[in-house]
């Protein structure tokens, strides 16, 4: 895979404060969803800031009677992002240029519907979101972001989880400094589960990309994934196969199998991926490169990405096989 600049250090929760403020918000109950978030909303609309909502369409019902006429808040629909949590850092920056229009603050409520999670696999990677979402927005002063969650099933293992995502606890209207917040180091990522057999494997090299693709083109139509979704796997598998050949030592190996009603097709070289940011930025349409893992996030359902200087790199492109 291409090696990229290091990013900075996540900001700790003092410098989060003074910039891209970034607070998880643990609710219990209706009553209390609403009391903390309009209260956030209402001290922006008071400060003449604008405000983004994107939160279950349940809360969004809610949240919009009692917001009914205001013209600086914009609810917007999280699934037009699509099913991978790899493409909402871009969404999130487009709403928010939109609705920071001139230069105008802008507040962000986004409440994750965890409980939607289709697998382990996806739940892991929206997780992972909300950590990126501190480098994604580490230099921005313009906009804070609320993160309501129900806490109210008692799986302090799941909270523990997501609150260390968070520079912020938002508790009683106060932004308290979150200890368990992740501030130095890689994330912690989960060990990716070994593939199930059977499983097909192919290792690859220059001249190799058309039987890399006959190969996954095939599993995958053995499996049932759609004509639709193989074409769009066949992009994505050539992307991510030329990044190995030209950045990953010359070459990788491929494996596929299913699991579950999801198709799975892994990449391994030799390559590292130094940013936790490649392919979640949308590419300048000056920039040369860089597009391979971009494409793979906008294509596949999920994308799943482990990368060390001492392991090299896997990528796990995932599509889901419909009707199953």
């Amino acid at each position: 895979m291409k090696t990229t600049r290091p990013p900075g250090a996540p900001e700790s929760a003092a410098r989060a404060e003074a910039g891209f403020r970034h607070e998880l918000y643990p609710y219990r109950g209706q009553d209390q969803f609403m009391t903390g978030t309009l209260g956030f909303i209402r001290e922006a609309l008071e400060a003449d800031e604008a405000v983004v909502v994107a939160v279950p369409e349940a809360s969004a019902s809610l949240l919009r009677g009692e917001l009914a006429g205001e013209a600086a808040v914009t609810f917007v629909d999280t699934t037009t992002a699509g099913p991978n949590p790899g493409r909402l850092v871009a969404a999130w920056t487009a709403w928010l240029e939109e609705s920071g229009e001139g230069g105008r603050p802008v507040r962000g409520v986004g409440e994750t519907a965890w409980s939607q999670a289709r697998n382990a696999a996806h739940l892991s990677e929206l997780r992972h979101h909300e950590w990126l979402l501190n480098q994604a927005f580490a230099r921005s002063s313009a906009w804070s972001m609320l993160c309501p969650y129900d806490a109210a099933d008692e799986d302090q293992a799941a909270l523990r989880s997501v609150s260390r995502c968070h520079p912020l606890i938002h508790e009683d209207g106060r932004h308290t400094p979150n200890g368990d917040f992740l501030d130095d180091g890689p994330y912690p990522f989960e060990v990716l589960p070994a593939p199930c057999d059977p499983y097909q494997e192919l290792s690859y090299t220059y001249g190799d990309l058309a039987a890399v693709r006959s190969k996954v083109a095939q599993c995958a139509s053995d499996v049932g994934v759609s004509q639709e979704q193989q074409a769009k796997l066949a992009v994505a598998v050539t992307e991510i196969a030329t990044n190995s050949i030209r950045h990953g030592g010359g070459g990788g190996t491929v494996r596929t199998w299913a699991q579950d009603a999801v198709f799975l097709c892994e990449f391994r070289d030799a390559g590292y991926i130094a940013d936790p940011m490649a392919g979640r930025i949308r590419p300048s349409a000056r920039q040369l490169g860089g597009r391979g893992l971009w494409l793979a996030h906008q294509l596949c359902d999920l994308v799943e990405i482990r990368s060390t200087p001492e392991q090299g790199t896997t990528v796990r492109l995932h599509m889901d096989v419909q009707g199953k």
